[in-house]
């Protein structure tokens, strides 16, 4: 009876039906893990650089040290995940990323880190982020049948969400009771994880078209991005939000400290309360696979995100700043997601890893985002810096939404193709 019941829910939900293929379980286990290492990572990693230094200025800067090889290096990083086996590729970047984390680790424990560490070492693991992204992006479509890519991408949507409501709580409660080199060597138990996983992966070769040197590699990427006006508008889209809105999250150090005070299990619980939103929405946002207005909903989710983040720039309330990040959460969660599963499910297989590797570019310009918000926040306060990165989001998807109907029309215009 339950056997039968869980089939049902399963075909009606459209959901989890990527876990029937053994190599996509066992890459999303891994990735499971890994992920919540990196959430631990990102907690710890933003709370000892400003206990170190006390300037907000520093979280901008620890962002631009990571964002400038990423961004540099992504495209290199999109030709080479089309190039390799991208499942080699990926177990090299996470190791290196263990083997930094387990450094800075070492050098907390021995209370010997200094700031210049932490920025070299970010600086490193931006390097290598670079071709792990790609690598990722395109490796999970390979392990599933197409028929199964909506179920994928919203499986891989709930370890990010899913991730932010544990990892930052598990982070600040490890930096509370144990020490912050636990939150780092934690991470690279996780990047590690990811690793074994990925060796128990077995797939057949796969057949790829790429030619050419890697400039003319990149220049093909490129062309096709901007020569497609629905790519266009989705990684323009991305930009806003990853530059403006999620430079929020550097500065959660600053709200959970000086604001709201709350500490370093309070911060964990603060980015807890968005991760809850963010995984909520995912869950519905698996059912809109059919739906006809994507890009309403798209359009309306960046806006009401830029909206929740005013909200909470002005709490004073613990509580009330934990249900705005939830709020803030959901409306970022449908629109990420909408973002991802139209790029997966049009884009060519021979150009996923460039493709990939531009949104991810996009992406790596969070960290730079972090920097110009740090400095708005060291000139005129935290809240005044996530207030303008709240507008900026809100009014570029209404400003959008007002003038292109195509961009309203998304959902139709991806049926009809």
């Amino acid at each position: 009876m339950w056997t039968s019941f869980f089939r049902q829910f399963t075909q009606k939900m459209e959901f989890p039906s990527a876990l029937r293929h053994r190599n996509f379980r066992l890459y999303w286990g891994g990735l499971l893990v890994s992920v919540l290492g990196f959430q631990i990572l990102m907690v710890v990693q933003g709370w000892l650089v400003y206990d170190l230094t006390g300037k907000a200025r520093y979280l901008g800067l620890l962002g631009l040290v990571t964002a400038v090889p990423t961004i540099l290096l992504n495209l290199v990083g999109g030709v080479a995940a089309d190039r390799m086996d991208q499942r080699r590729l990926l177990m090299a970047t996470q190791t290196s990323s263990a083997i930094l984390m387990i450094f800075l680790g070492t050098l907390v424990l021995l209370n010997v880190v200094q700031i210049w560490h932490i920025l070299v070492i970010a600086f490193l693991a931006g390097a290598v982020l670079a071709f792990d992204s790609p690598s990722r992006q395109s490796l999970y479509p390979h392990l599933i049948d197409r028929k199964d890519l909506m179920n994928a991408v919203a499986l891989n949507s709930t370890i990010w969400q899913g991730t932010r409501i544990i990892g930052p709580a598990i982070a600040g409660i490890m930096a509370w009771k144990i020490g912050l080199a636990s939150g780092f060597y934690a991470a690279a138990a996780g990047f590690l994880v990811l690793v074994f996983a990925l060796s128990c992966i077995r797939i057949q070769p796969i057949h790829r078209e790429i030619t050419g040197n890697v400039r003319s590699n990149m220049g093909e990427g490129i062309r096709f991005v901007t020569t497609n006006r629905l790519f266009t508008f989705l990684i323009g889209m991305t930009f806003f939000n990853s530059f403006f809105g999620m430079s929020y999250v550097f500065l959660l150090p600053i709200f959970a400290r000086d604001i709201l005070d709350a500490g370093p299990q309070g911060l964990g619980f603060l980015q807890t309360g968005s991760g809850l939103g963010s995984l909520l929405m995912t869950f519905i946002a698996a059912t809109l696979g059919r739906s006809r207005f994507k890009g309403h909903l798209l359009i309306g989710g960046a806006t009401l995100f830029g909206f929740f983040l005013i909200l909470f720039a002005y709490s004073q309330d613990y509580y009330t700043s934990m249900v705005l990040l939830f709020m803030a959460g959901a409306s970022s969660s449908l629109y990420m997601i909408l973002v991802m599963t139209t790029l997966q499910s049009q884009v060519p297989d021979h150009l996923r890893g460039r493709v990939m590797g531009l949104y991810g570019m996009t992406w790596s310009l969070m960290p730079l985002g972090a920097m110009q918000a740090g400095f708005i926040a060291d000139w005129f306060g935290a809240p005044v810096a996530v207030t303008v990165g709240g507008f900026m989001v809100s009014a570029f998807a209404v400003v959008v939404g007002a003038t292109n109907s195509k961009v309203r029309n998304m959902g139709n215009e991806i049926q009809a193709s």
